[in-house]
């Protein structure tokens, strides 16, 4: 069998460090704490040893993509268009992809002054929760076919065509789709659009979701890390929840803890578990740099596409 991982230079967290010399993060504690996702774990020497570097790779694949624009503006004799650059951010649920979307959100902004930089999560292409029960879909939540696949292919048709779009929000205190609420993208420079779906197949067409991308990362751990990281949220969300009689994990608050955190367990391993070595996992060959995070969330291992 091909090693999935052949076409891909491995390159040690000591190595990658070295590929930039800054050594002043460019933000704070406070907003690198902002950022962060409940359980998450990231230092700003982190921002130093992984995202710079990962913000400089960004840039050269982003002049080359404008190079590309402009000899093939000048080839068919058309007017140049500044198409946005879309960057894809994959991986399992608990892993830390918020987390490095927001960072890179942040970073990207501040190393390309003036640029606008947007962020969407495709959790606002879930189907409502009506529409998953009517189609006895609730069970399937985040698998493949619970999403609204056509939606958020023509949303990125939208954007790459720059034009402006507004897409559902998706809230998880409710655990719903908000019916009065829509994030408005005004054609951005740079979109981040992270999903634990982006790289999957097609559901009814040939068209992929990673054929808009310009770039894409998979955040990767093994599966043991990823589960405890998930108990982990889980906890957190009981204690954000306790208070707030409207907040969807509020009601297993109501059990005995150790009970609240059993359906937490056996709903990784009869959901969230399956979704990812069946359909997450297999496209992170797809991406072009797949982070590797360690057991305290470190990353120590970078895969990028040759």
């Amino acid at each position: 069998m091909l090693n999935e991982f052949i076409n891909f230079e491995i390159i040690s967290r000591d190595n990658w460090q070295n590929l930039h010399r800054k050594t002043t993060p460019p933000l704070t504690s406070a907003e690198l704490e902002s950022i962060k996702a409940l359980n998450d774990r990231i230092s700003l020497q982190d921002v130093i040893d992984i995202y710079l570097p990962l913000t400089s790779l960004i840039r050269i694949y982003k002049k080359s993509n404008d190079d590309l624009s402009f000899s093939k503006s000048l080839f068919l004799q058309e007017k140049i268009r500044q198409l946005p650059f879309i960057i894809g951010v994959s991986g399992s649920v608990a892993v830390g992809k918020s987390t490095t979307s927001r960072l890179l959100q942040k970073l990207i902004a501040g190393a390309f002054k003036n640029a606008k930089v947007e962020m969407v999560t495709t959790d606002g292409f879930l189907y409502p929760n009506a529409v998953l029960e009517e189609r006895n879909l609730m069970h399937r939540k985040g698998f493949p076919e619970s999403y609204n696949m056509d939606l958020l292919l023509n949303f990125l048709d939208t954007i790459k065509s720059g034009q402006d779009s507004r897409i559902p929000i998706y809230s998880h205190e409710t655990y719903d789709i908000l019916t009065d609420q829509e994030q408005l993208i005004q054609a951005p420079d740079f979109l981040i659009v992270e999903g634990i779906n982006v790289f999957q197949n097609p559901q009814n067409h040939g068209l992929y979701i990673s054929d808009y991308f310009d770039f894409s990362i998979y955040v990767d751990a093994e599966h043991d890390d990823i589960e405890n990281w998930y108990i982990e949220r889980f906890s957190k969300l009981l204690q954000l929840a306790e208070t707030d009689p409207n907040n969807y994990y509020h009601q297993f608050t109501q059990l005995p803890y150790s009970e609240a955190i059993q359906i937490a367990r056996d709903t990784w391993k009869s959901i969230n578990l399956p979704n990812l070595k069946q359909f997450i996992q297999p496209t992170r060959s797809r991406a072009d740099l797949i982070l590797h995070k360690s057991a305290n969330h470190k990353i120590d291992k970078i895969f990028l596409k040759k």
